[in-house]
């Protein structure tokens, strides 16, 4: 199998200025193909400490991708480099050029001289268009091994890297082994939890693999299975998919990396249901999340964020009494926030929530990180306790998905065990 090195171009990653997600990126794709990530690294914007860095990986590795430095100013350092690095020239390109001068018609602005330079490309390289941006990349072979030259913002690179890289590497990897993999989207439930109900793993996996992925969302359960055949490769993963889903078959609302509020609409949608949402401690992030997806028009009536007491009884009308005895954070206020938001939108279905997100406001009868969703239909009005974790903002993640989660279950009929 080859092995793929991962290098990040920029002082702004080191000094913490800049979330390195090109680096996952790249890394989930390659692992996708098949390809071995040997390493990944970060080094500032000079020439030096990329020419040193390529020395080094390049002795190790099959392949090197790097991103950073591509574009027209003067600390985009990453072209003099290879240029280097490699002992060849500059060549001009005029299918860039003329790529970048119709992508600033396109914007309806002029273009200076500085991004014509980009247009300049190593002499030793095939170009990997850029559709996104101005900076074009580099695919360059020296012997057996590749130098993948990228630009470093996320969705120009991104972009690149499913158009061209990755479609070119696959052409590269045609061996006799097939490699496939699957990923199950799991929430409400935990990495512990889920490892325990899934039992001796050399019985479920035999010599296939299974990686344990958790964010605040949830456990997403990656599946790799390599075989001879796509039959038998693919058999093989439906045997183990279906094992997993014998134990743990309600935790589980997607695969591959689908989203817990794509899905939910998508059933919301085909079951011709429509969606109310009333919000207290979440401010309107269950509402964000289900706006993210296109068509949610056509189940999404309205979100409230009643974050005070005042908006809860003038906007829900919440039992000003019910509030006094049992507080904002409870079961008869879920229940009554979603019965409100239900009755005064018209929507088949209304959602709640209410919690104590922290780090402050907590009790010992409802300490920090309890939550309350409540749910209406036209049969039932109900609500469940959820415990979280003592971080603000977890808290207001994992509570949105609790209750998207919450949602899904009541539309697919299936109990939740909290």
């Amino acid at each position: 199998m080859m092995k793929a090195h991962i290098i990040s171009i920029g002082d702004e990653l080191l000094i913490g200025q800049t979330v390195n997600t090109n680096a996952s990126f790249i890394g989930l794709i390659l692992s996708d193909l098949g390809i071995i990530v040997s390493k990944q690294s970060s080094i500032p914007d000079t020439e030096e400490d990329i020419i040193s860095e390529l020395h080094l990986t390049l002795a190790k590795n099959d392949i090197v991708i790097t991103t950073g430095g591509l574009g027209p100013t003067h600390d985009d350092v990453t072209r003099s480099a290879i240029i280097r690095f490699f002992k060849t020239e500059l060549t001009l390109s005029n299918e860039v050029l003329e790529r970048i001068r119709e992508r600033f018609r396109m914007l309806n602005r002029s273009m200076s001289k500085v991004n014509e330079s980009q247009a300049l490309i190593p002499k030793n390289a095939t170009i990997i268009p850029n559709n996104a941006g101005t900076a074009p990349g580099y695919w360059i072979e020296d012997g057996e091994k590749i130098v993948i030259a990228l630009p470093g913002v996320p969705f120009e690179m991104e972009n690149m890297v499913q158009d061209y890289v990755a479609p070119k590497l696959v052409e590269i990897l045609h061996e006799e082994k097939i490699i496939k993999r699957t990923t199950l989207m799991t929430t409400g439930i935990a990495e512990s939890t889920l490892f325990e109900r899934l039992g001796d793993m050399e019985a479920l996996l035999g010599d296939a693999k299974l990686a344990f992925l958790p964010d605040p969302y949830g456990v997403k359960l990656r599946i790799t299975v390599i075989g001879d055949t796509v039959d038998e490769v693919n058999n093989k993963l439906l045997e183990i998919e279906q094992k997993i889903r014998g134990v743990a078959g309600r935790h589980i609302y997607g695969k591959d990396n689908e989203q817990l509020p794509e899905v939910v609409g998508r059933l919301l949608k085909e079951r011709g249901l429509s969606l109310s949402v009333a919000e207290s401690c979440t401010g309107g992030f269950i509402s964000h999340l289900i706006t993210n997806y296109a068509g949610c028009s056509n189940f999404f009536e309205r979100g409230l964020v009643t974050y005070s007491n005042a908006a809860k009884v003038e906007l829900l009308k919440v039992d000003e009494d019910t509030l006094s005895k049992n507080g904002a954070v409870s079961l008869e206020v879920a229940r009554q926030m979603a019965e409100g938001i239900k009755a005064i939108s018209g929507t088949d279905i209304g959602l709640s929530v209410t919690g104590i997100m922290g780090p402050g406001g907590g009790s010992e009868e409802k300490p920090v990180g309890t939550v309350f969703i409540g749910l209406c239909d036209n049969n039932v009005c109900t609500a469940q306790r959820f415990k979280f974790a003592n971080d603000r903002v977890i808290n207001k993640k994992r509570t949105a998905q609790a209750a998207l989660d919450f949602l899904r279950r009541h539309i697919l009929g299936i109990s939740y065990d909290a």
